[in-house]
């Protein structure tokens, strides 16, 4: 019998859930202090993937089912880059990427040690290479913004009449940044350069 009782029992500490199918993200940002200067760890995803091959962003991935995103930052961080995870020291959540797209990368901030850096051993599959970039020299950088405008297409054969609008009805639609960092030989953009924005932006509140 659906009742109050039914209903307590679905709701009463219920782990709220996207509505239809969602993919989760986590990266790690990974702070690495050489000679007493903030850089910032990069890699540049292998020329040999399927997704977004040669493009450089932080090290993560996709979060596992039932997976913590921040132990899926440090997994994915440990399997692309070598540098184990027990390593890495956690500061906390950075920010959050809700995509247009069905998907949500979440972010943390870390801190690598140099040494450990000098050290690792990055995946041939998924890395061709890391490298540091001093974070004065990211603030430095120009950037310029692009944007993606995101409209409606609907199933041609949708019952307009049925539900009491017409073919004219006013979809949402939406607007995506592409953000672009020009550091010279590299290039930063995408959602990688969306979280470097947050975190600059960061940077001002603390009056930097």
């Amino acid at each position: 019998m659906i009742n109050e009782t039914l209903i307590r029992q679905i709701y009463t500490d219920h782990t709220p859930e996207p509505v239809y199918w969602h993919r989760y993200f986590s990266v790690l940002m990974p702070f690495v202090e050489k000679d007493g200067v903030l850089h910032l760890l990069f890699e540049r995803r292998s020329r040999t993937m399927e997704s977004q091959p040669g493009e450089i962003c932080f090290p993560g991935g996709h979060v596992e089912k039932g997976e913590d995103p921040l132990l899926c930052a440090l997994r994915e961080t440990e399997e692309e880059t070598g540098i184990l995870a027990t390593s890495i020291e956690v500061i906390g959540p950075a920010d959050t990427i809700f995509g247009y797209a069905n998907y949500m990368l979440y972010s943390y901030a870390g801190i690598i040690s140099y040494e450990d850096y000098c050290h690792a051993n990055p995946s041939p599959d998924e890395v061709d290479e890391l490298f540091l970039i001093p974070v004065e020299d990211i603030m430095q950088a120009p950037k310029t913004e692009y944007v993606e405008n995101i409209r409606s297409e609907i199933d041609p054969d949708f019952p307009y009449e049925k539900v009491g609008i017409t073919e004219n009805y006013a979809w949402r639609v939406g607007q995506w940044p592409i953000p672009i960092y020009d550091l010279g030989d590299t290039v930063i953009w995408g959602l990688t350069a969306q979280l470097i924005g947050k975190f600059l932006e960061n940077l001002e509140r603390q009056g930097i």
